[in-house]
């Protein structure tokens, strides 16, 4: 029933910014979380940010803390994740999820029960 498309991934170069996109069907921007994760490979899956319904975030990953921007338009139920100074160690396949609680740390992606298919960033030096 829900469905969430990312886009937006692709190659650049350190310093660069990349502008990801997640549209979500069947799915309604109020009471829980929406957020970015990503995963390269053999590692796990990073909580990277999170918003709820009223535009609220919580701490972004120290990782990217600074650099990176998480919004939305609940207008087009999409949400985005800003990226900017991209770095080597930001690649990784890029994952939007929805419906996490309250209650729970939203970057911590069991609170989630749904997923995109992800996309991928790849930053070279």
């Amino acid at each position: 029933q829900v469905q969430l498309v990312e886009a937006g991934g692709g190659s650049v170069q350190a310093g660069g910014s990349l502008t990801l996109s997640c549209a979500a069907s069947g799915y309604t921007f109020r009471r829980n979380f929406m957020g970015w994760f990503r995963q390269a490979p053999g590692k796990e899956r990073e909580g990277v940010a999170c918003i709820d319904a009223g535009g609220f975030t919580t701490p972004y990953a120290d990782s990217v803390n600074g650099r990176f921007i998480i919004s939305q338009d609940k207008t087009k139920n999409t949400l985005y994740l800003q990226m900017n100074n991209l770095k080597p160690e930001d690649t990784a396949r890029y994952y939007c999820a929805a419906g996490g609680q309250y209650g729970a740390d939203c970057r911590w992606a069991e609170v989630y029960p749904h997923w995109g298919q992800g996309t991928q960033v790849t930053v070279s030096s």
